[in-house]
């Protein structure tokens, strides 16, 4: 067949393999073959001269030309004299099915080959025009198509993006919280191990001992019969006060100030119990003084003579002279003048917690010379520490060598039998009243407990020249005190062995008890009240200071002491753990605020 509608039968090639028609699955990737088949008589002609298009070295490329040739592959075959070398792959041959319906749909299709078989250069065929009714084939593109169902990974750049710029979850209470317990939770552990290691390395507070009660009342009652004017106060030394009456105002002393005039002097040259001391030159004021008719003196005095301290203290307080009074004051001093010895009056009041007392001459003679009935206790307690004094006040009468008369008490409850009276002092003036600062005693058990008392501002209705009759009257009715407090007196239990009277305080909120290790007895009066103290070490008064209680220690193991009363003469019991003493616990340790 020849012509522009058909390939010439000799120019097909002797061995070109006849198409195979397509499979099944292969069927859908032939159109575009078929379409560039189908084209014109140009297209038909340029392979029947033999000009099919080439490619010049680095020239251009007609844009139809890399589609037919990736549709019909070249295959070798002998064209002409058979002198090439070539074998062109026969054309594809286009399925029943994809064929169209035009007068090119039934045309067969030929080989063209992109190079000259022979080798001679050829002049490029011009385009061939596109079929009026077919659309010209898309020229290929360079970006290469994935395989249908294929997915391309992304590109390394690409993926961080994403990473990087993906959108958070929109923000929940929920995801608020858990970020916060993220972000929080190693920082309160970082600051919860900080504080533990902080409370556990911390020194442990010292234990300290507190009792269970401040004080303890004694079983029973009783009252003193205090007379209906004055003051008044009774006192029993270590076991506190057995009580007072009336108004505790300062009111003058009289003679009861010379018991201060002895303490300040005994202070100042301290006797011993049978010690005379140093004797002391009676100068011509204490004569002239001995003369006057308005006080209590010591008469007959001369000049230049000498006594000894311990004759100079029974005469200032057997007979209450105050001429001595003044010469004592005088001779401590070194001077001339009471007054800086009356300073020093002053001064051990002040000492001795007497905040309502004033002194302003060594006798009491003066009115200005003021005190209350408590106050005179605190003094009466202090001097009668004095074995020199006690054995003085005791004395109803003395002589004297180198006086004319023995010395005589003006007290005269010191003859009193069964009360045991042994001192202290009278006084009375038209300004004072009557006053008595008095001393008894009483046996209790083994002991014999000193019972002090002071009695002031009684007053007798009517005239009463120098106070005479005031005297006797406080006489008489301090007696009756003593005698009411004596029949009174007795040992009266405070706390039982095993009792519990205390804890030790670990300082972290832990106790451990204390128990009474023996029964702790006081002498005292029905219904007093006692104060109770619980100390380390081995109590009030002993000296070298209390050794710190230790943060463990085994039970039973004594730690302290129960003092009940005040004072010398207070009643103690020590004091052991009732069960094992230990440190503080480690939730303690942890908890501790202080």
């Amino acid at each position: 067949m020849t012509g522009e509608e058909g390939t010439p039968e000799a120019a097909r090639p002797e061995h070109a393999a006849p198409a195979q028609e397509p499979d099944g699955e292969d069927a859908p990737a032939e159109p575009a073959a078929a379409q560039t088949a189908a084209q014109g008589p140009e297209g038909s002609d340029a392979a029947e001269d033999g000009s099919a298009p080439q490619e010049e070295d680095g020239g251009p490329q007609d844009e139809d030309e890399p589609a037919t040739a990736a549709v019909v592959p070249a295959q070798d075959t002998d064209e002409g004299d058979g002198t090439s070398g070539h074998k062109e792959a026969a054309p594809r041959r286009t399925p029943s099915w994809a064929r169209g319906e035009g007068s090119d749909a039934g045309r067969p299709s030929r080989f063209v080959a992109l190079k000259p078989l022979d080798g001679s250069p050829r002049t490029a065929a011009p385009a061939p025009t596109p079929s009026p009714h077919l659309a010209p084939a898309p020229a290929p593109t360079s970006t290469s198509v994935p395989p249908v169902g294929a997915v391309a990974p992304p590109a390394p750049l690409d993926l961080l993006a994403g990473l990087t710029n993906t959108a958070s979850a929109p923000e929940t209470r929920r995801r608020t919280a858990l970020r916060r317990v993220a972000v929080w939770s190693p920082v309160l552990l970082l600051l919860a191990g900080v504080f533990t290691g902080a409370q556990l390395l911390r020194p442990l507070p010292a234990p300290t001992v507190i009792a269970a009660q401040s004080g303890h009342t004694l079983d029973g009652q009783f009252s003193v019969p205090w007379p209906a004017k004055g003051q008044g106060a009774v006192r029993v030394p270590g076991s506190g006060d057995i009580g007072t009456f009336g108004e505790q105002k300062p009111v003058p002393t009289a003679s009861v100030a010379k018991v201060m005039t002895a303490y300040v002097l005994l202070r100042n040259h301290p006797l011993k119990k049978s010690e005379t001391g140093p004797d002391i030159e009676i100068d011509a004021k204490a004569v002239a003084d001995g003369t006057s008719e308005n006080e209590s003196r010591v008469v007959g005095l001369t000049a230049g003579t000498k006594f000894s301290q311990q004759d100079m203290l029974k005469m200032l307080m057997i007979p209450s002279a105050n001429n001595i009074a003044r010469l004592l004051a005088r001779w401590d001093t070194g001077s001339d003048s009471e007054t800086a010895f009356v300073g020093k009056m002053n001064a051990a009041a002040k000492e001795l917690g007497m905040r309502d007392t004033t002194y302003t001459d060594p006798s009491g003679l003066d009115a200005g010379t003021v005190s209350t009935a408590v106050d005179q206790l605190k003094l009466a307690e202090a001097v009668m520490k004095d074995e020199a004094f006690r054995a003085v006040v005791t004395l109803p009468s003395a002589p004297v060598k180198g006086l004319s008369q023995p010395l005589v008490n003006n007290n005269t409850l010191l003859s009193s039998t069964g009360l045991s009276i042994r001192g202290i002092k009278t006084g009375s003036s038209t300004p004072a009243g009557g006053a008595l600062m008095w001393a008894a005693y009483k046996s209790v058990g083994d002991e014999t407990p000193l019972i002090l008392g002071t009695l002031m501002d009684q007053r007798v209705d009517g005239p009463d020249l120098n106070a005479t009759k005031s005297l006797a009257l406080v006489q008489a009715n301090s007696k009756k005190i003593i005698e009411a407090v004596r029949e009174a007196l007795a040992a009266a239990p405070v706390a039982r062995k095993g009792q519990t009277v205390g804890y030790v305080d670990d300082g972290l909120g832990g106790r451990t008890a204390l128990v009474a290790t023996k029964d702790l007895d006081v002498i005292g009066v029905p219904g007093q009240q006692l104060k109770l103290v619980l100390t380390t070490g081995k109590g009030p008064g002993t000296g070298g200071g209390a050794p710190p209680l230790p943060h463990t220690a085994k039970a039973g193991t004594e730690v302290g002491v129960l003092t009940a009363g005040e004072g010398e003469g207070a009643k103690s019991v020590p004091v052991a753990v009732r069960g094992a003493l230990a440190e503080p616990s480690l939730g303690a340790r942890l908890t501790r605020l202080r």
